[in-house]
């Protein structure tokens, strides 16, 4: 392994070490450390869609770091370290892999995604089969992700096996009837459990329309909050320019600053 590999090791086993480490890292439990994980692969994801690349090496690193940690708190349960755990992504890739490190074909991404998921499709068929079950399509799409990640994710699967809209029109359709149904149990003053329900499908609805037109929900949504994010900001600043405050202003004047700050974003003045 490289130095700074080795010394990153290091590092982790000094902060673990019971005597003389740091008693926060001493108490840590993967469970305790997992929200954290969570949270640096989000701001990875943040460096990432604001292109700062200091940034971005900076969090890849807290990351790594995290890999580190778990592995050290194995290493000293005796069940695996550090370097297993590369040795498995390592074999893993290469598994999915044949094309490079085998003779398979593989011309195009979008046929090395149609492998990939085969591979994988494989590898849990198998794994239920050494369990002594029937695998599921929908096997494997943990519970932990991102709703509309998960969403994605089983809309997927359940589409490799042909359930699945074949025009992106159609779904608009049903977007349109999710809408009517959830309005209908706004009028009746419906139980929040209920309008909650119909919010939910109405969701799912506009998750698959995103996978008909190869646009990644969560990425799409996370522009979206950044472009509310700026403008509102905008709106803020014209604002206190007046000497006022969001609260003084009505929702009307609002609006009119909002749409302000749109065509200053599209440069119409």
């Amino acid at each position: 392994m490289s130095r700074n590999i080795d010394r990153l090791l290091d590092v982790m086993a000094r902060l673990r070490d019971p005597n003389g480490g740091c008693p926060w890292d001493l108490e840590q439990t993967y469970r305790s450390i997992a929200p954290h994980t969570i949270e640096e692969a989000y701001e990875v994801a943040d460096a990432i869609e604001k292109n700062d690349m200091p940034a971005l090496r900076e969090e890849l690193g807290d990351l790594l770091f995290q890999v580190v940690y778990y592995s050290q708190m194995a290493r000293e349960e005796g069940l695996f370290d550090f370097e297993e755990v590369a040795g498995v992504i390592a074999d893993k890739m290469i598994r999915r892999h044949p094309h490079v490190f085998g003779a398979d074909e593989v011309k195009t991404a979008d046929h090395q995604t149609s492998r990939w998921e085969e591979h994988k499709a494989a590898e849990r068929a198998a794994k239920a089969a050494e369990e002594g079950r029937a695998p599921s399509a929908l096997e494997g799409v943990i519970t932990g992700l991102p709703a509309l990640t998960r969403a994605l994710k089983l809309q997927n699967r359940a589409a490799r096996v042909g359930f699945d809209w074949t025009d992106a029109r159609d779904i608009l359709d049903k977007i349109e009837e999710e809408i009517g149904e959830l309005r209908a149990e706004m009028d009746a003053n419906a139980a929040p459990e209920r309008v909650a329900d119909e919010m939910g499908d109405l969701l799912f609805a506009l998750v698959n329309l995103a996978r008909r037109l190869k646009v990644e929900p969560e990425t799409a949504l996370r522009g979206t909050n950044a472009k509310f994010e700026r403008r509102f900001h905008r709106i803020e600043a014209l604002l206190a320019a007046q000497g006022r405050k969001p609260q003084d202003a009505t929702l009307d004047e609002m609006e009119a600053l909002w749409q302000q700050a749109k065509r200053e974003e599209r440069g119409e003045g």
